[in-house]
């Protein structure tokens, strides 16, 4: 089993993206969130994304947006299922990587996913991470939803990405809470402005997305531009 032919099998499950990392790039995971240390035998990280429809950015209503971020994620969760099971009949264990569940982390003080999406996305060379905290594609820009799967199939890794983001600026002041502010994103400040419930129509829904909208690269990077 080859590389190729697993990004070959994650594309016909409905993928855009797929690539490979190894376990020598996540040397600067927190500690408990290595993949290693969610799956003693992990060997190979296969991450993938699928494209994020840049229309719903411009709605004058927030829920097409949330509506495709859930159903994104059931997707991204099905893909990873389905991947994990055809690994396994290729005879090596692997396991999904839920797409959007986090646990606290009371050493760092925030919120993971068992291991991170975007981190492991970079380390498998299908984009960089912008000042956004987003990962950007050169194809899609930060408009993607990520999944991933840990397998004990020693695969090759795949080249990292150049860094795309220009460091702009524009994100951080355009965030309506400036939780762009510092390096790290303030995580609890931007989920408690941008997640909830409407009490007006009743209904639950991502209100905000400003970093995503005035990003350069939303709609990914022009011919050229990137190699």
């Amino acid at each position: 089993m080859t590389s190729e032919e697993v990004k070959k099998k994650a594309r016909a499950l409905g993928a855009d993206l797929c690539g490979v990392a190894g376990m020598d790039r996540f040397e600067d995971a927190p500690e408990g969130y290595h993949p290693a240390d969610v799956f003693p035998s992990c060997k190979s990280v296969i991450s993938f994304a699928c494209r994020f429809p840049a229309g719903t950015l411009g709605c004058r209503t927030h829920v097409p947006y949330t509506r495709v971020r859930n159903s994104l994620t059931a997707k991204m969760d099905g893909i990873a299922l389905d991947l994990c099971i055809w690994l396994e009949e290729k005879g090596a264990l692997s396991i999904p990587v839920p797409a959007n569940e986090s646990q606290w982390d009371a050493g760092t003080g925030r919120w993971r996913s068992i291991v991170s999406q975007k981190h492991a996305a970079q380390a498998a060379g299908i984009g960089t991470i912008g000042r956004h905290s987003l990962l950007i594609t050169p194809e899609f820009g930060s408009m993607v939803w990520l999944g991933a799967v840990l397998t004990e199939a020693e695969l090759e890794a795949d080249s990292l990405k150049e860094r795309i983001c220009n460091g702009c600026n524009l994100c951080v002041e355009a965030c309506p809470v400036n939780a762009l502010e510092e390096t790290q994103m303030k995580q609890q400040v931007c989920w408690d402005y941008a997640f909830g419930d409407d009490g007006e129509k009743q209904i639950w829904r991502i209100a905000c997305h400003k970093c995503r909208d005035i990003c350069p690269y939303n709609l990914g990077v022009p011919a050229g531009e990137h190699a």
